[in-house]
């Protein structure tokens, strides 16, 4: 690429970031009610995005030949049992992908 190719690209990766993080407050406005829709999203989608995450890091995990994927399913256990416990989202992440990364390292 070059220069003023790079230059135009960083701009509009800047102009998308800013727009998506202030259209919402140009969208709904203070003094109005967050649509019904809006809230079912937000309450939701967490939770899919989640969920997503979990079946995309499994899914070239192969039951069936190695270790049948049990670091995967301890981390995994690790990082549910963390935020059942301590409702840390942050925390139970980092913590489940420590425990992969040295179950990985060191037992497997």
């Amino acid at each position: 690429m070059t220069i003023p190719q790079q230059i135009i690209t960083v701009g509009l990766c800047v102009l998308s970031t800013m727009l998506t993080r202030f259209l919402p407050f140009f969208i709904f406005r203070e003094n109005q009610e967050t649509p019904a829709f809006i809230r079912y999203i937000g309450k939701f989608l967490p939770s899919a995005v989640f969920g997503m995450l979990v079946i995309y890091c499994l899914k070239n995990v192969s039951f069936l030949s190695g270790n049948h994927g049990l670091p995967e399913l301890l981390a995994i256990t690790v990082t549910t049992g963390l935020h059942l416990w301590k409702r840390q989202m942050l925390f139970s992440i980092s913590a489940g992908t420590i425990c992969y990364m040295l179950l990985l390292r060191f037992v497997f």
